[in-house]
């Protein structure tokens, strides 16, 4: 009977082991593309570990934001005020969070409690939509163990759900560049 019972705490300890191993898989250890149902990934990781993730139809990843007429790169202004591109509105932040909040499972944002990542949005200057969003975190952190299906519902609901009012300046880039950093709640 003995035997039988140290054998039972065994075989629990074992499947709470290899729960706690799946549960803890990185999944942005390299570059490499993701193809999922129906959309692919792009997963780069820089040599400091920082993992950047994107659909990989994205076509600004890697382009610097210019003005339209001259090609000229546009800075923004280092006086801290900076040039304003988007007219200020009452709603974009709190339902930015909300989506992000509600794209993460409970055991998920207990995973990754304590830590933030960054969300990037590329937002059309002509319409306001957002067009692409990206995403960055290191891969050391709990982030790389959420898998691309989570990043993925971000995305989608930004897109569908997120616009802005392009101020006049902001119209005459090819696109605006905006990003935060979340803890999901």
């Amino acid at each position: 009977m003995n035997l039988l019972i140290r054998t039972l705490i065994v075989s629990i300890c074992i499947l709470f082991y290899v729960s706690y191993l799946h549960a803890q898989t990185n999944y942005y250890t390299t570059t490499k593309t993701f193809n999922e149902n129906g959309y692919t990934y792009q997963c780069d990781v820089a040599a400091s570990r920082f993992v950047s993730l994107y659909n990989k139809n994205n076509k600004w990843i890697n382009i610097y934001p210019v003005y339209k007429d001259t090609g000229k790169s546009f800075v923004q202004d280092e006086a801290g005020d900076g040039i304003k591109l988007l007219e200020s509105d009452t709603w974009t932040r709190s339902k930015r969070f909300s989506i992000v909040n509600s794209a993460f499972s409970a055991s998920e944002k207990q995973r990754i409690k304590g830590h933030d990542f960054t969300i990037i949005m590329y937002i059309n200057s002509g319409t306001g939509k957002v067009d692409e969003v990206s995403f960055e975190f290191p891969n050391f952190r709990p982030y790389a163990t959420i898998p691309v299906s989570v990043y993925r519902r971000i995305e989608t609901e930004i897109k569908e759900n997120i616009w802005y009012a392009p101020t006049t300046v902001g119209k005459k880039l090819n696109y605006i560049f905006y990003w935060w950093a979340q803890e999901p709640k």
